[in-house]
Parts: C-alpha cells; structure tokens; sequence
C-alpha cells in the first residue's frame, strides 16, 4: 500500500509541475483520517482530460464526458478527475450537465461529507469546505446539503449511507436517516446490479449484523429484500430457537460470520431460512411452530432473489445448494454410511458445514453434529479412492453390456457398494458386475 500512495503522490507532483491544482480525495482522505490503510487513491485535478492524457502515457478515457480518466501507473490504475460541478438530474442517477470548476464547488457535489473531504499529499494538508472532518470526530455519517437533492441526484445514495455506516460503525445523522426513511421505495429505480454491489458491501463481516439492522431501521429492507424482511414477524420454536424470530436468528448468525467468509457463505446465511414464513404453520394443541419444506420452498425462493439481484449463475447454484441441504445435517448422526459421504463429497459441502456451524451458533449453540461431520469430512480426505467411482459407462460396455436403463441402475448400486465400504476396488467392482451380468 506505501507503493500505491508513493505512486498518487508522484501523479499530484506531476499535476502540479504543470501548474495544475491536484489533491487526494474521497475515500482515501477518509480511510487516512481514520488511521486505515486506503484500498485506492482517487484525485481531483484542475487540469482537463485532454490535460491529464498528455502528461501520462498510460491512460483509459472511463468517463471522458465527466472528466475522468484512469491513469495507470507501474500497473496501478489511479482515478484521475477534473473538478465538476453537476446538475439537472433527470433519472436519479445521470447529470443532464456537468461543469468544470474549483475544488470547493466540486467538493460540494459530493455524496456525504466524510466523502467530500481533499488531501494535499505534498504539504500534508487537509482542505475540508464540507464540515467532513468534524462528522468524523462526532462518527456521523451526512449529506452534504440538503439529504433530499443529493439522494434525488443519485438514488444509490440511499443504500450508501447505510452502507457507509455500518462498515464505519457510524450514526447516520437524523435529517439524513429521515430522508433515507421517505425515499426509500426510489432505490427500485437503480439497477440490480448496483444493489448487488452495495449489499454485498454492507454484509460483509465484521458489520455484517449492523449493516442488515440498519437497513431494516431505513426502510431500505423491504425495499430491496423484502423476503428477508418477513422473516421479522417469523417466530420460532424457543425448543430449537431461543433467540426468538427467524430475523433475530439471522443476526445472530451475522454476528458470528468469520472475518474472510466467502460471499456464497454469507448469503446461504442470509436466505437459508428464506422459506419459513411462507410455510410457518402451529400445532393447534400443542402450540408447536412447524416449518415443513421450508428448505425447498427457500432454495426456490433463494434463486428468485439471486437471479434478480444478477447474482452470476455459477454463485446462484452454490447458494441455493446450500439452502437446499442445510436441514440435512440434524440427521447426519444417523445416516447410513453411503448417504453421509454423498454429502460429504458434495461440491458445496465446505460451505454447508460452515453454514451449519453458523447455524448453531446462531440459535442452541450446540455443536455435536458439527463436531462429527468435521471428523467425518478429515476421514474421508484421507480415503482419496472413496471420490471416483470405481467403475464407469465405458466399463461396463467393455464388459459387453448395453446401454439403457440397466446400466444406470448397476452403476447407481455400484457407488453405493462402494460408498458403504462393501466394494473397495475397481477389480473387486468388476466381479460384483460381472456376476451380475452372468445373472448367478
């Protein structure tokens, strides 16, 4: 990272050489303010596009039109911009006109004023015409000017606030969580995949249980994933769920998401219980609160909220499995051998142990079928031979049987032999399949 800034440091030097203002800005200034380590360096320039191609020799023309161009640097990609200063919004994302001007004006475009703040990296000097630098001490996440304009200007906006304050365990500041509140339902006007994004940022640990709080508290969660949203008035069975509600049980599980999970884990957790409310139903004497199918009716569920987000469809599959299975595991102590190592072997088994884990820690805590299938999963790494089947389609036709039905059914009993241990080599599979085609 000390390279990433050396290298937008020399890009400023470079502008101002030219006698061009320069400066860090936005995220960056921010992160540094903080005491975290920028992931990116972004920066504001007087000088225009034409300008700032003719000083770099590496250079992408993303957003010419805006003034932006990317400027690649030892393999670096930095955003380089002109100052703008933008107006007559017309589809809640895109300016009708775009101006250049100077850095206060620019500044004032800016989404939130943590965001609208500008670094001189070659006189470590702070430029702030925004109030960002006190909404950092005070940890308060606001608009610059009126919440109403700048959330009308870009309706993503909405879910950035929110997203800004969980990942920086800020207050979203009152005027502005009230307009978030009223404006809600204008965040359908953006694009699944801008949404997908921001979700995807907003639930990643460790504010992952903050991030799907504050957006229940902004009215952004029946906007967006109103699925999830009913699970809040889901009760469960205090039996199996003392934390109360199928929401609660989600947050728990949030709270619980290791630093480095994995998309597919963090939203098999999210939708793994997706299907409770539409198949809630209570014992009239006994009072009990069942679920029957809730784990196939939430896959199917799942992949409707998956395919509208724009999820890619090999992620869409692994998720969905997972919401599938998970009820699988409170048999596994009883399973028969060949059935618990079919789940083992499962593609997405990591991610449905670790789900299940999440699951257990989320609600009864008790971790005795983790524990198991733990040890099960170490032992069958150790049996290498147990993964490929030990005979296939070609060898049974070299064997002289035909193709058909009958073969599918040998070669289904063949892997479940194997799989319970009873056939444990190709040559000990060959016999058992030839006695079977000498009909003794």
């Amino acid at each position: 990272m000390f390279l990433m800034r050396a290298i937008a440091t020399e890009i400023v030097r470079r502008l101002r050489a030219a006698d061009h203002e320069a400066y860090f800005v936005g995220g960056c200034v921010r992160d540094q303010l903080l005491g975290e380590e920028p992931q990116d360096y972004d920066i504001a320039t007087s000088a225009v596009p034409e300008q700032i191609e003719s000083l770099f020799p590496r250079t992408v023309p993303v957003g010419r039109q805006f003034g932006v161009v990317v400027v690649i640097e030892e393999g670096i990609p930095f955003q380089v911009a002109t100052f703008r200063a933008e107006a007559d919004y017309r589809d809640g994302r895109h300016p009708g006109r775009v101006t250049f001007c100077d850095p206060r004006a620019d500044a004032r475009r800016r989404d939130f004023t943590v965001n609208g703040l500008f670094w001189d990296p070659l006189r470590n000097r702070l430029h702030d015409w925004v109030g960002g630098e006190a909404d950092l001490r005070a940890k308060i996440i606001r608009t610059i000017g009126d919440p109403r304009e700048r959330f009308a200007e870009d309706h993503l906006r909405l879910l950035r606030a929110v997203r800004f304050a969980a990942q920086l365990n800020f207050a979203i500041e009152p005027s502005t969580l009230a307009a978030v509140r009223d404006d809600a339902s204008k965040i359908l006007a953006v694009s699944a995949e801008r949404i997908r994004e921001e979700l995807m940022k907003l639930f990643r640990p460790p504010h992952a249980a903050r991030g799907l709080g504050l957006l229940r508290e902004s009215g952004l969660l029946e906007q967006v994933l109103p699925e999830v949203a009913a699970t809040i008035a889901c009760d469960q069975s205090p039996e199996f769920h003392p934390e109360g509600s199928v929401y609660s049980h989600l947050i728990r599980i949030f709270d619980h998401l290791p630093a480095d999970a994995a998309p597919s884990l963090i939203w098999a957790a999210l939708l793994h219980d997706i299907g409770k409310p539409a198949t809630a139903s209570r014992d009239a004497q006994t009072g009990a609160i069942h679920f029957f199918g809730h784990e196939e009716t939430g896959a199917e569920i799942a992949k409707e909220i998956l395919e509208r987000l724009r999820f890619p469809r090999k992620q869409i599959d692994e998720i969905v499995a997972c919401v599938r299975h998970h009820m699988q595991f409170k048999d596994a102590l009883q399973m028969r051998k060949s059935t618990l190592r079919r789940m083992l072997l499962r593609p997405t088994f990591p991610t449905e142990l670790e789900l299940h884990r999440l699951d257990c820690l989320g609600s009864h805590g008790r971790m005795d079928h983790y524990e198991f299938l733990l040890r099960q999963a170490e032992e069958l790494e150790r049996q290498p031979a147990i993964r490929p089947p030990l005979l296939s389609g070609e060898d049974l036709l070299g064997m002289g049987m035909k193709p058909g039905p009958r073969m599918g059914r040998m070669l289904a009993e063949l892997r479940e032999r194997q799989l319970q241990d009873e056939l444990t080599t190709p040559d000990e599979a060959r016999a058992w399949a030839q006695k079977q085609l000498d009909g003794t």
